[in-house]
């Protein structure tokens, strides 16, 4: 059977339907047909799918044993969304002028209903919700990629304590900064620490130090995401600093809900499932992920890429790039232990290197080749 087209707006189907004819294979996904019934009824359709659709009676029942319908199911979330969220959808009812505000929020509105339902809830109908949600944000991604080549997608591991007045902190935003300038999306854990300086940079795309750093400044007077005033300054900086034509990818997740996203990345892709989330990580980041200082949650994601690189899944071993030399082989060496592994045939083929500098790992990014070892 071949591939399904998705079919998202009234625009799209409207362009569908024009013609009476067979369609085959496509996905509907929360469409209201009614106003277009009459036209939709005129076509036939085999192998179709309709995810959250309003279906009148009348095209309904025109419809074979061939198409499948999933009906529309409470949640206080839309398990059928058709593509990412932003700061503005996640953080809807949010006022930055009053944190307090964040209560009304949507963002905090699921996070409070998955906490009553369970994290690992025992309700069939909560976790079917749950799954067919994280699929459509899987499904968005994909389509959000669609236009970059598939090494142009790097990631950025590192802490969520990191606070912004951290030296790595600025670091990271000036690394970030300069890849979106050379063309590279930008991914992270969509969090705070590492993960919010990967999209203040990717923000910051052909902004002036000056301007960098008055961001940095702004931020500087909440330096942890438990602060008061740290969602509130990340708006305020987009505010000031409004960002029309670069993009980057925040991939979060309800599992540490307590944690804000960042709103500093324009496009927010939020799991309720973390495993799901943490490898989407690992296959879209086909250009390479970039591991700053970070703790058990860094660390376990380092061998989580190192296996699929070992076995080449993705279909080549990927860039494994660490940046800050004393912390990766002294504080947490296990650059040391990858070294070895790699050395002794454990781990075969690791992409694997080490630096202080901002430009070495802007280098190793540009001219990474599948196949090419790293220098």
């Amino acid at each position: 059977m071949s591939d399904y087209r998705e079919i998202d707006t009234v625009t799209q189907l409207l362009g569908l339907i024009t013609e009476p004819g067979e369609i085959e294979n496509h996905v509907f996904q929360n469409i209201d047909f009614t106003d277009l019934a009459d036209l939709a009824c005129e076509c036939t359709y085999k192998n179709c799918l309709f995810l959250g659709c309003e279906l009148p009676d009348k095209f309904r029942q025109g419809l074979d044993k061939s198409n499948l319908i999933f009906p529309r199911l409470d949640a206080p979330y839309d398990i059928y969304r058709s593509y990412l969220y932003s700061a503005n959808s996640l953080y809807e009812g949010f006022d930055p002028r009053d944190e307090e505000t964040i209560k009304e929020a949507f963002d905090y509105k699921v996070y409070q209903h998955y906490l009553k339902t369970g994290l690992t809830s025992k309700n069939v109908r909560e976790t079917l919700c749950r799954y067919l949600h994280d699929h459509s944000i899987s499904s968005a991604i994909k389509d959000f990629l669609e236009p970059y080549h598939e090494r142009q997608i790097v990631g950025i591991m590192g802490g969520h304590d990191l606070l912004r007045t951290d030296p790595v902190y600025r670091k990271i935003v000036y690394l970030s900064k300069r890849l979106t300038e050379l063309g590279f999306i930008m991914v992270s854990g969509g969090g705070a620490g590492a993960m919010e300086a990967t999209h203040l940079g990717a923000w910051m795309a052909e902004r002036t130090e000056a301007e960098v750093e008055d961001a940095l400044a702004l931020l500087s007077a909440s330096p942890g995401w438990q602060d008061k005033g740290w969602l509130s300054s990340a708006f305020h900086v987009r505010f000031r600093y409004p960002q029309t034509h670069f993009v980057s990818l925040g991939i979060p997740t309800w599992l540490y809900g307590h944690e804000p996203a960042t709103p500093l990345a324009t496009h927010i892709a939020k799991f309720f499932d973390n495993s799901i989330r943490e490898d989407t990580i690992l296959k879209i980041t086909r250009g390479g992920l970039i591991y700053t200082p970070g703790s058990a949650g860094t660390i376990q994601e380092i061998f989580q890429a190192a296996v699929p690189n070992h076995y080449q899944t993705y279909g080549y071993a990927t860039l494994m790039v660490f940046l800050g030399v004393d912390f990766w082989r002294k504080e947490m060496p296990v650059y040391e232990l990858l070294e070895y592994l790699v050395k002794e045939g454990k781990y075969d083929g690791l992409r694997i290197s080490v630096t202080d500098s901002i430009e070495k790992v802007v280098d190793t990014v540009k001219n990474f080749k599948p196949g090419k070892k790293a220098d």
